[in-house]
């Protein structure tokens, strides 16, 4: 047989096992939409038990031998969080949060920006973004990770109002080393329930949200107590709990 017939014979067993691959890899695709759209879907009633960020952790503290590392986690529903604490983390973290799909794009195009001309790149995450980040992701700033990110940031978006949004970031975010939740942190540090944070013991603790493990609520440096007092300024120039009707509003119209 000449070389151009084996050819020939080979050429449709070729696309065949490309077909089958391509069914394939279509087919794994269709199964992981499923499956994590309909995880997404169950935490809009469910409260999760742990997250990413915390499982990463536990393991972290395992690796090295950190016998007395423990997780502080106590979920609250957002009707027994301060209403402080709420606007606290919008005005630090997120104030187009009522407003936006998920992401913002004039802080991106503005960090974009700050970044080209030689300054550090500073983050431009939404508050739903860091729940996605926080609840399904790993730390890091690859590009795999970057667009997982933006994958459930749509889902959450999607399947969620916001005010599950940001009910679930104020129970996942951390504060410190294991404690995750507005709720452990006010028992850790000031001994009384999250419904009773002030604004300024509510400005403290998102002012360690960019590194709780470096910036400490309890013992706060000149720079939290700086970020304290610029969160406070913002939260009275949104205008403070009137601020945060928008997402009533919108938890209306959403059922």
């Amino acid at each position: 047989m000449t070389t151009g017939a084996r050819c020939l014979r080979l050429a449709p067993q070729r696309g065949g096992i490309a077909a089958a691959l391509l069914k394939l890899c279509g087919a794994l695709l269709l199964a992981w939409v499923l499956l994590t759209a309909t995880a997404v879907l169950l935490l809009r009633w469910l409260h999760p038990l742990t997250s990413a960020f915390m499982v990463e952790a536990r393991v972290a503290a395992w690796q090295a031998r950190e016998r007395g590392y423990h997780t502080d986690f106590r979920w609250v529903p957002l009707e027994d969080v301060s209403a402080n604490a709420a606007l606290a983390v919008i005005a630090s973290e997120d104030q187009q949060f009522p407003y936006h799909a998920g992401f913002d794009v004039n802080s991106i195009r503005e960090a974009v920006r700050a970044s080209e001309h030689g300054k550090r790149l500073r983050g431009a995450s939404t508050i739903s973004q860091q729940v996605a980040k926080n609840l399904f992701l790993w730390p890091g700033h690859s590009f795999v990770r970057k667009g997982l990110e933006a994958y459930f940031t749509v889902l959450i978006e999607t399947l969620w109002p916001k005010e599950r949004i940001l009910e679930m970031y104020l129970n996942v975010a951390q504060f410190g080393d294991g404690i995750y939740g507005v709720q452990a942190a006010a028992e850790r540090f000031w001994h009384e329930p999250a419904l009773r944070l002030s604004s300024a013991d509510a400005a403290v603790l998102a002012a360690v949200l960019p590194n709780p493990l470096r910036l400490h609520a309890d013992r706060p440096s000149r720079y939290v107590l700086q970020r304290r007092d610029w969160i406070l300024g913002q939260m009275r120039g949104l205008g403070g709990e009137a601020y945060l009707r928008a997402l009533e509003s919108e938890r209306r119209s959403a059922r």
